[in-house]
């Protein structure tokens, strides 16, 4: 297992410059993609003189997706949602215009019920920006005049949605690459990182590998549903992709076991050669077929597994199998525990409380610049304590950069610009780097969209290149003040645990691993592999979160050191249990960590 960097400053300067550089598969394109959608809303906004053009360029950033399939199916989505909206904000606005018990009612009732969805249905990654539009509008009616106050809110409500809507919809599938495109680039990236591991693999390296593993195939399949509904390839070629992605994660996995356990190819480098050779043949849309058995030393028992998977890669289940499988069970919009589960109301009222603190703050101060503490409010709500606290640190980091980066851009750039193009390479170029950021780790992708967050509010106030440091200076203290009240409320009041996570899923992982033990097709294990590995990745989230809290909190989880022993050792399990010659010890190994959890 990839070893964790030092806990140095020069280690720790080190890995965020790793981070912010790493080349991941499709981070490029995807960035450059995002930035030119933001930039074109953006121009879109200035030629129709949207207000407030921040707020669609930041929808545009928060739902871009990478294939084109699902740009479209977005845009589709966002645009139907639109009409809701408008019949929504007409009447409410009619129903709060000059009453200002009204408006605080109706932000109180609207506040909780987008942050219920979001914790309890399937809406959770649109619902947080509807709640901040139909918000954010109805705050900012009345300060246009009376006459026209419901005809504007209305038609720039609609625009904030209709135009990234709009984008995403007609550039999508112009600019996005195919979602079988997609996923062959990922599978390419999975067979060349287990070369690098049969070679001389870096830290870097290593802790890629761990990254990629723990993704299982849940990103590969999501992009293979896509193609799908594409219907432009064939069912054939889907049900060898399909395999193909469960295959690469159960090489990569065999080939960080020969790693681990010294195992070293034989002089003619033939598995480097054959994993670079599949590799290139997927860069090419294509998938490869008649793959050589390769032959492995006898004391090399993981690379005699992987030379069993790459033969048998791409080569679909036989429907028989398929048939034994249980049906997957449909679920419906909410979750199972929407209405049974208190957590979902008590994270609602905190997401509410925030909201309405935030509210008053500025309307007390009288300060309007600030009112992106609301908009901040519901772009940084999550669930748990431990969330909350690690990343506290990118939202102030990136609202820091991204600030710094606006109230620069206005000083030194802002005045020596003299036309639209000029004014729109700026935002693209910030665009392209929140994007870059935004599409990295997840260590540090949670910063890209802040850094986004805070240029935007700060740069895109009225039409063209602004100079007014003043709305600059507001906003940032409205993203930073919005920070640290919805912070203070989720930790403050009914704090929620990531431990209480734990124990589910540590059950979850057990039982995967047992399965794996009984498993004897090589297609169906590294199918289970694929599951095991996201088992883990939710795991090992859990521990971090829950590590993170107070120590307060910590105090009351007296099983964590064991959970923890636990989910190391079943990460090095998940991987010797693909080989059949240690299936019975791993079998000993998971009832001993049955017996340490009774």
């Amino acid at each position: 297992m990839a070893q964790p960097a030092t806990n140095t400053g020069e280690g720790a300067l080190a890995r965020l410059w790793w981070l912010l550089r790493a080349p991941l598969p499709g981070r490029g394109g995807h960035s450059l993609r995002m930035a030119a959608a933001c930039t074109i809303v953006v121009l879109i906004g200035e030629i129709w003189q949207i207000p407030d053009v921040a707020v669609p360029a930041l929808c545009t950033m928060a739902v871009w997706q990478k294939d084109r399939t699902t740009n479209m199916l977005a845009g589709i989505a966002l645009n139907v949602l639109i009409i809701m909206i408008l019949l929504l904000l007409f009447v409410l606005i009619h129903l709060t215009l000059d009453h200002p018990l009204s408006l605080v009612v109706a932000v109180i009732l609207l506040s909780f019920s987008f942050f219920f969805l979001g914790s309890a249905s399937k809406l959770k990654p649109v619902a947080y920006l509807l709640g901040l539009i139909v918000i954010f509008a109805l705050i900012t009616a009345d300060q246009v005049p009376i006459g026209e106050i419901a005809t504007r809110a209305l038609l720039y409500a609609d625009l904030f949605i209709l135009v990234p809507g709009a984008v995403m919809l007609i550039c999508g599938p112009l600019i996005c690459p195919s979602p079988a495109t997609l996923l062959t680039r990922e599978i390419a990236a999975r067979l060349r990182l287990c070369a690098a591991l049969l070679e001389q693999p870096t830290t870097n390296q290593l802790d890629y590998t761990h990254a990629t593993l723990r993704e299982g195939a849940s990103g590969m399949l999501k992009l293979l549903k896509m193609a799908k509904l594409e219907k432009v390839l064939h069912k054939d070629q889907l049900a060898h992709l399909e395999q193909a992605a469960y295959s690469s994660v159960a090489a990569l996995a065999l080939a960080h076991t020969a790693f681990r356990h010294g195992e070293t190819q034989p002089s003619t480098m033939e598995f480097s050669k054959t994993l670079r050779a599949m590799a290139e043949i997927f860069s090419h849309n294509g998938y490869p077929e008649d793959v050589p058995n390769l032959t492995a030393p006898a004391n090399a028992p993981a690379l005699t597994q992987l030379g069993i998977v790459l033969h048998t890669f791409t080569d679909p289940i036989e429907n028989t199998l398929q048939n034994t499988q249980p049906p997957a069970q449909k679920s419906g919009f909410f979750a199972p525990d929407a209405f049974s589960n208190p957590e979902h109301v008590r994270f609602a009222v905190k997401g509410t409380a925030a909201v309405l603190i935030s509210y008053f703050i500025f309307t007390i101060l009288d300060w309007p610049g600030i009112h992106t503490c609301i908009i901040t409010c519901f772009i940084v709500a999550l669930p748990t304590v431990g969330e909350m606290t690690t990343k506290l640190r990118l939202r102030i980091s990136g609202a820091l950069v991204g600030g710094s980066i606006g109230i620069a851009s206005i000083i030194f750039i802002m005045p020596h610009l003299n036309n639209i193009a000029a004014f729109l390479l700026l935002v693209f170029v910030v665009s392209l780097f929140a994007s870059w950021v935004k599409n990295g780790d997840e260590r540090i992708a949670y910063a890209g969209f802040q850094i986004g967050l805070a240029f935007f509010l700060s740069d895109l106030k009225g039409f063209g290149p602004t100079t007014d440091m003043t709305t600059a200076r507001d906003r940032i203290i409205g993203i930073l003040l919005g920070n640290f009240i919805t912070y203070a409320v989720f930790t403050s009041f009914w704090p929620t645990s990531a431990y209480g996570l734990i124990a589910e899923r540590c059950r979850a992982l057990l039982t995967a691993l047992k399965q794996q033990t009984t498993i004897t097709r090589v297609a169906q294990q590294t199918r289970q592999e694929a599951a095991i590995q996201q088992n883990l990745s939710g795991m090992e989230r859990a521990l971090e979160l829950a590590e993170a809290e107070p120590p307060h909190m910590r105090a009351h989880m007296p099983l964590l050191p064991t959970y923890a022993t636990i989910t190391q050792q079943a990460a090095s399990l998940a991987e010797d249990s693909l080989l059949p010659s240690r299936q019975q010890t791993v079998q000993q190994h998971i009832q001993d960590m049955e017996q340490r959890l009774t």
